[in-house]
């Protein structure tokens, strides 16, 4: 089964797909403003970074909570509720006016944050209800390559109507994105069981933590795939347009232009290697992403020569993500996919966070090309990791 025969034998997973890019790319698009409006602001380098930190913290934060919820609830009004959330904080974002009003923006930025972390949750752990086998590996493979590439093209394209409008109009379009994908939902019709209906939040939460802590495997895959989290590369674009190439272009335009090309590689990765990518060949391909990552660092000091190592470290981020997210959905009990995908995406975003202190806090220590070379040889010790456990899997 290809992609198109999956869309065309299965309409709601077509539809799902179409919300999901509408969703996420509105997740992502406005992003650009935001950090444009820091660097008006003049804040430091780790004031962005706690303000990147403020878009992966609520899915570390409400992960326990958020699980038992998704087991627990009606997953079409869940879903519902959450993008009318994203909607309203997405408008709350144009009452930000000066540097004075960054606590407030970092709270709208966490329940949006929260409310999009958990929809995606909610999604991945749909799709194992909707479909399964052959239809279900490449429903996900779509989600991933659709995730992976509207998290830096909305950006991309961010960057563009920040620079040629300015930052309210592109919190206003993006807006529209929501208000778009809360129209797209109300037309998807799906029918799922809810296997929790009786039991208390806080028993659900306890037996998720006890299942996970009885299947080891379950855990090691969930770490596995945090290693993902080691491209969370906001803060390292943003100081690099800020600090090396305002010179040469606009820094909302350097910021868009280089989520644009690695948001190509993240779409067409997976297109070259899906199929040649499995339990064996995963691990050099661990080593591939950690190479392209050292050649962007070593590469930074002209923006144009180093698009194309940025490619690169796209190529391979959405296989990575995709199958490490396949393996470990397979290992998982439906009845607590809820709570596991949620767990795993506390996980993942945690990498996220750290990683992305780790840029704020050493880009006043060593140079951005240092910090992206020891990032780069992380994934060589993943790689290690990963050949330790793969007899388990």
């Amino acid at each position: 089964m290809n992609y198109r025969e999956l869309l065309a034998n299965y309409p709601v997973i077509r539809q799902l797909s179409l919300l999901q890019f509408v969703a996420y790319f509105g997740a992502w698009f406005s992003n650009v403003a935001i950090y444009t409006m820091l660097v008006d602001f003049g804040s430091s380098a780790f004031a962005i970074s706690v303000v990147t930190a403020m878009h992966l913290i609520p899915a570390i934060v409400i992960a326990p909570l958020s699980g038992a919820i998704i087991d627990r609830f009606r997953i079409k009004s869940l879903m519902m509720t959450l993008l009318c959330t994203e909607l309203l904080m997405t408008l709350l974002f144009l009452t930000i006016d000066d540097k004075s009003e960054l606590w407030l923006l970092m709270i709208f930025i966490f329940i949006r944050m929260g409310s999009a972390s958990m929809f995606f949750s909610t999604e991945m752990s749909l799709l194992p209800k909707l479909v399964s086998g052959k239809a279900l590996q490449k429903a996900n493979e779509i989600h991933s390559i659709i995730w992976s590439f509207t998290y830096a093209a909305g950006m991309a394209v961010g960057g563009i109507i920040v620079n040629s409008f300015g930052i309210k109009t592109a919190i206003m379009i993006d807006a529209l994105f929501f208000l778009s994908a809360i129209i797209l939902f109300l037309n998807i019709e799906f029918k799922v069981d809810i296997i929790h209906t009786k039991e208390k939040i806080s028993t659900m939460i306890k037996d998720g933590f006890i299942y996970l802590k009885n299947n080891k495997i379950v855990l090691h895959l969930i770490l596995l795939h945090s290693s993902v989290g080691l491209t969370a590369f906001d803060t390292l674009v943003t100081l690099l347009a800020r600090n090396e190439y305002k010179y040469i272009i606009a820094v909302p335009l350097s910021i868009g232009i280089t989520n644009a090309f690695r948001a190509v590689a993240l779409m067409i990765g997976p297109l070259f290697i899906t199929n040649k990518v499995n339990k064996e060949t995963l691990t050099y391909i661990f080593i591939f992403q950690g190479f392209a990552i050292i050649a962007w660092g070593l590469l930074q000091f002209n923006f144009y020569i180093a698009l194309v190592a940025v490619f690169f470290t796209g190529f391979m981020t959405t296989t990575i993500w995709s199958y490490t997210y396949a393996l470990l959905q397979d290992k998982v009990e439906q009845k607590y996919l809820g709570r596991v995908i949620s767990y795993n995406d506390m996980i993942f975003m945690l990498s996220n966070v750290i990683t992305t202190f780790f840029i704020g806090i050493m880009a006043d220590l060593i140079s951005l090309e240092l910090i992206t070379i020891i990032i780069g040889c992380m994934f060589f010790a993943v790689a290690i990791y990963y050949r330790r456990i793969k007899e388990w899997i």
